[in-house]
């Protein structure tokens, strides 16, 4: 399968003044005039110059929040057959504003669907041309609240007509424990629902949540030819934090594998063979033997590479990056992560980011990245 890359023109960032400005006023009250105003002109010169050497740095929040605005592909259904994957958020528990929490929205047709919901994912759905109302149904890997603390919002955002205004329940599936945490969503959150419904701003029967419980791995999901099938994987040594789960998303003979929180396993190798994308979490610090209780609870570069190597994947894609913890445990580089992956895997490997978005055709796969959002 071919991989392309839609790469237009990068324009450049535009330069923000405040720092240049704060120094000129310091100048005025410390000299004359006239020093003041070469004091600022050559501070301006000390901004540009700065401002030149980090064009093109673009995250995420250089995009749209108003989702008339947004540019993002996926805004738009994929064409028949197709399968479109964004990384709503790439990153872990660790709050952060370029990576926001783990999700993943996949779209088959014109339905929608999201892989957990971590910190900000109703903030990167409408950066990425998407109502709350447009969501179909949530599947959740397990319940950190890495990957849960989002469920209320994509729900209740989603019921209110401003936003997309859901016809109907809105569906969580998953494993055992998902019944408990609907239920206690609607409990707390009775009162939104009722005074909405009091107010006349909403209809009660647009408010539902419903579970949809499996006990059983395999295939949980089959509807409008999307079939989405449940794995076990392992999130810790001791294997005591269950349930732990991965999915495969299979579409028109197209195939998305979605790791979970996992250390190294074996149902990652079986579901992910051949696949077209294999999305898995990593850990990684500068120090390979720094924080171990942090390590042994994650799949390592070098360790996933093997995982690559075995599967051998189409398009082998880092998402949940827990790389560093800021102030504390230095991380690795872009170019070290690539480097211990290839230590045991030589296929490309793609650095996931919030809002980079796959596209699976017939004829290969199409990626758009920041750069690329922020040229159009």
């Amino acid at each position: 399968m071919k991989i392309m890359s839609i790469s237009p023109a990068r324009p450049l960032l535009k330069v923000a003044l405040t720092g240049a400005l704060v120094l000129s006023l310091t100048g005025i009250a410390a000299c004359t005039a006239t020093e003041a105003q070469e004091e600022s002109a050559a501070t301006t010169d000390q901004s540009t110059t700065a401002a030149s050497a980090s064009l093109n740095k673009v995250n995420a929040n250089d995009f749209p929040v108003n989702v008339d605005e947004s540019t993002h592909p996926a805004g738009t259904p994929p064409e028949e057959g197709d399968l479109r994957v964004t990384l709503l958020g790439t990153g872990s528990p660790i709050p952060s504003t370029e990576r926001f929490g783990f999700s993943v929205l996949i779209q088959a047709g014109d339905n929608n669907y999201v892989i957990d919901a971590g910190r900000g994912t109703i903030i990167r759905l409408i950066q990425a041309g998407v109502e709350a109302g447009q969501i179909d149904g949530l599947f959740l890997t397990h319940f950190h609240s890495d990957h849960v603390i989002s469920i209320d919002d994509l729900w209740m955002t989603g019921y209110v007509p401003a936003f997309g205004g859901r016809e109907g329940t809105f569906n969580v599936y998953g494993p055992e424990g998902v019944t408990n945490i609907v239920d206690n969503l609607r409990t707390a959150f009775q009162n939104d629902i009722d005074v909405r419904v009091a107010d006349g701003e909403v209809e009660r029967d647009t408010t539902g949540i419903e579970a949809h419980e499996f006990t059983e791995d395999g295939v949980i999901f089959d509807q409008d030819g999307l079939q989405v099938t449940m794995f076990e994987v392992q999130h810790d040594p001791a294997d005591v934090i269950k349930p732990s789960k991965g999915f495969r998303i299979d579409y028109n003979d197209k195939s998305v594998l979605i790791s979970g929180d996992t250390i190294p396993h074996e149902n990652v190798v079986k579901y992910g063979k051949d696949v077209d994308i294999m999305l898995h979490e990593v850990a990684a610090f500068q120090d390979r033997n720094v924080l171990p209780q942090v390590i042994s609870h994650h799949t390592t570069p070098d360790q996933a590479g093997e995982i690559f190597a075995q599967a051998q994947p189409e398009l082998a894609v880092y998402t949940h990056f827990v790389n560093g913890i800021p102030g504390k445990v230095e991380g690795i580089s872009d170019e070290e992560m690539i480097a211990r992956t290839q230590e045991n895997y030589d296929g490309e490997v793609i650095l996931g980011e919030d809002l980079m978005s796959f596209l699976i055709t017939d004829e290969g796969i199409e990626i758009t990245d920041q750069e690329d959002l922020a040229a159009n």
